[in-house]
């Protein structure tokens, strides 16, 4: 769930990123400090979203806001590692992408493989988290 909050003592909004799960929480968290520590803030044009405080026991991410476009919700997102799937699956996946962003698929591959040379592997890839500027 994310929530945008404004802060009483700071000009400024900020989204409040509240995770349910504890291992989606861990998945979000260490994509945020891997790409800060990359300093991060954009991939081929599409904003990252930085984060500003990490509540481990709310598992509570707050994080700037970010605008079209954008690329965020790293909560699915494996480090590391590419999650072994079959090759059946890996092409029902791509097809599903390829039908969800159309003419857009060629870029949405170019920003995943952006995310790779950082060993960060999204596959949760929507329209929603990967959103272009119309």
């Amino acid at each position: 769930m994310v929530f945008v909050a404004e802060d009483n003592f700071k000009p400024g909004k900020a989204a409040i990123n509240v995770h349910l799960e504890a291992e989606s929480y861990r998945r979000e968290r260490q994509v945020c400090e891997r790409l800060r520590e990359a300093r991060v803030s954009e991939i081929l044009g599409f904003q990252v979203p930085q984060p500003i405080r990490f509540d481990d026991p709310l598992r509570v991410i707050e994080m700037t806001i970010v605008t079209r476009p954008f690329l965020l919700d790293f909560a699915g997102a494996y480090l590391d590692f590419l999650p072994e799937f079959s090759e059946e699956i890996w092409e029902t996946w791509e097809a599903e992408k390829r039908e969800q962003f159309e003419d857009r698929w060629p870029t949405v591959q170019a920003v995943l493989a952006a995310l790779e040379t950082l060993d960060i592997h999204m596959v949760n890839v929507s329209p929603s988290n990967i959103a272009f500027r119309d």
